[in-house]
């Protein structure tokens, strides 16, 4: 079928809840893909940092063909090989917690929030502070503990318990806890709110708050997770270790899965009957995700990720210097924010009208997050592409 009757299929039985762009995808393959009638674009977005090793990596691939000719679902009454040697590698990459899987980053963060409230339910304690210009899901409570009230609209009441401050304010922080409060939430790197960074002062001192007040710090790494900030999680630039945190996007390496991960004593919390997930930690999402470890040490990627980022930035603030509709290029690794003195959504249209995949939050934000594995040559093609829009009146 070509763009326009697959078009016409959505029209008719798709709820249109997207934007869509007039593309009919076919295939991709590492940084490339190609749609229907043959043209091919540079993606150097990842579709929000999900395709970590670029599309149809072929050790993924492998992955889930001999997964999914061996075994695709099992419930979670039974034992399965790439569950438990997945949540091994989690645990040891980061700080030695155990896994809760799910299949996206709000059921993640709707575990987190409940796994924080029930650990805390013998005290009364329920409140979680979140910050402004966060993203935690599209859930009735993460897109409550999103504190952004354009994700609100229309879905009041929304669900008690949850308060908000500016980012990287430490002294609000203190300010807005009191004798309810049982957790913090925060991105260390905001990704839909504008590749916004927490500074170091601040995440510790968060950190330092948590231990003082007998809080739980959540650290939501569904975008800046696995890798690609150059370490395998972005509170590892920060010299301290979260109580829960929660992954997906990048995790599967295009595949649906999410996990939480919480430090053993407060995992504890959720008992048999508390929580759980029919598809969570399936077999072939599990293959899937162990693979994307595998290769992320057989490719030497969190290295590469550093060396890519540091050029892209180093070029992208080269590219400011002639182009005045940037304001400011920022982030770690290779999670990277344009940000324009102008509304960005007409430039993005340009750059896939060129053959160029980024994308434009928080209106005035360019989002620049390639796979793991981008070589300079596909940045420098990337970047022309951006020059030559930008250019243009």
């Amino acid at each position: 079928m070509n763009t326009q009757e697959i078009k016409e299929v959505y029209d008719k039985y798709v709820i249109p809840n997207y934007i869509r762009n007039p593309i009919l995808l076919e295939k991709g393959s590492g940084v490339d893909v190609w749609d229907a009638e043959g043209k091919r674009y540079l993606d150097l977005f990842s579709g929000w940092a999900v395709s970590l090793l670029g599309h149809c990596h072929p050790h993924v691939v492998e992955a889930i063909q001999r997964q999914a000719a061996k075994l695709q679902h099992a419930p979670n009454i039974y034992y399965t090989e790439p569950q438990g040697l997945l949540a091994k590698h989690i645990s040891e990459k980061s700080f030695g917690g155990q896994c809760f899987f799910c299949n996206s980053g709000a059921e993640a963060n709707e575990a987190a929030i409940k796994l924080a409230r029930i650990h805390n339910s013998h005290t009364g304690k329920y409140k979680i502070i979140t910050f402004a210009d966060s993203f935690h899901g599209r859930t009735i409570a993460t897109v409550t503990a999103t504190a952004q009230p354009k994700y609100h609209k229309g879905f009041a009441p929304l669900v008690e318990g949850f308060s908000y401050v500016p980012f990287n304010d430490l002294e609000a922080l203190k300010k807005s806890v009191d004798d309810k409060t049982c957790a913090i939430m925060l991105e260390p790197i905001q990704g839909e709110g504008g590749i916004n960074i927490a500074t170091k002062d601040f995440l510790q001192g968060v950190r330092k708050l948590c231990n003082e007040k007998g809080l739980l710090l959540i650290l939501d790494e569904v975008q800046c997770g696995m890798g690609r900030t150059g370490k395998y999680f972005a509170y590892q630039h920060y010299g301290i270790e979260p109580d829960i945190m929660s992954l997906a996007k990048a995790l599967g390496g295009g595949v649906a899965i999410g996990a939480m991960v919480a430090g053993k004593e407060i995992a504890k919390s959720l008992v048999p009957g508390s929580h759980a997930s029919t598809f969570g930690g399936n077999p072939l999402a599990c293959a899937a995700a162990i693979a994307v470890f595998e290769t992320i040490e057989k490719e030497n990627l969190l290295n590469n990720a550093k060396e890519m980022g540091s050029y892209s930035v180093e070029q992208l603030k080269s590219l400011q210097k002639t182009q005045g509709i940037i304001r400011e290029v920022r982030g770690i690794g290779l999670m990277i924010g344009i940000e324009l003195t102008v509304n960005g959504a007409d430039l993005i249209k340009k750059c896939i009208q060129a053959g160029l995949f980024l994308n434009c939050t928080h209106d005035k934000v360019i989002r620049f997050m390639p796979p793991l594995n981008v070589k300079k040559q596909h940045i420098d093609e990337g970047l022309n592409i951006l020059k030559t829009v930008l250019s243009k009146p």
